[in-house]
């Protein structure tokens, strides 16, 4: 059985409202957070957003550290070093299973 685009965490498939009433947030906060590329969710071919899961775990990220007043330059920051570590942390258990291969 073929898997299903709502099996991919990736796969865009949410609107800008369907987002917004599941998050309980304004439509005006998410394009507030793609303009500034906190969040860059996908579009459609007539140019509308879409959000994956993950987009949207990452405005629950984002929302959470908002309310804890940090700015959205600040938040950006934090999640270009999030994913900066978790690249980090990838190589490290490539590294360290190459080096077990070779003993």
């Amino acid at each position: 059985m073929a898997d299903l685009p709502f099996d991919d965490e990736y796969a865009p498939l949410y609107s800008l409202g369907q987002v917004a009433e599941m998050l309980q947030v304004q439509q005006a906060y998410l394009r507030r957070l793609d303009q500034h590329d906190v969040i860059s969710p996908s579009r459609s071919s007539g140019g509308q957003r879409r959000y994956s899961r993950r987009d949207i775990m990452i405005v629950q990220h984002v929302t959470r550290m908002a309310d804890e007043g940090m700015t959205l330059i600040a938040i950006r920051r934090i999640l270009e070093l999030e994913r900066e570590l978790a690249e980090l942390r990838r190589q490290l258990k490539e590294a360290r299973e190459r080096i077990r291969e070779l003993e």
